[in-house]
């Protein structure tokens, strides 16, 4: 059986994560983008929010993880909102990426970006 997907993308915030003591200081923007692997099919046939993803409170939640305590690495970062998103009983399996557009590279670049799939399994 495959999975369908619910994808929340670009959803900013703002927090203190990195190794440099001006980013804990300062802080920057995070952008997280989050895909949930699951059945959607039980929601659809009843039109039933309690059987998905209600994906506003998902955006919360990630927002409240990105803003609350730092952490070094946003590989670590990235754990701990996939851990939030494999809380939701339907979903199976996860992708995470965060963005830290705003990295302290002293060269141009786009965007340093760090992507974890997690599952239950």
């Amino acid at each position: 059986m495959s999975l369908d997907r619910i994808a929340l993308k670009g959803l900013r915030a703002r927090g203190r994560h990195g190794v440099l003591p001006a980013e804990r200081e300062l802080g920057q923007e995070f952008v997280i983008d989050a895909t949930l692997f699951l059945d959607t099919a039980p929601a659809a046939a009843g039109d039933d929010l309690t059987a998905t993803v209600h994906y506003g409170e998902l955006a919360e939640e990630l927002t409240r993880v990105v803003s609350g305590e730092p952490v070094q690495l946003i590989e670590t970062l990235a754990q701990r909102l996939a851990e939030v998103c494999l809380a939701y009983e339907p979903v199976v399996k996860v992708e995470v990426s965060v963005h830290k557009p705003a990295a302290p590279i002293p060269l141009p670049f786009d965007d340093v970006v760090v992507t974890i799939e997690r599952s239950r399994v």
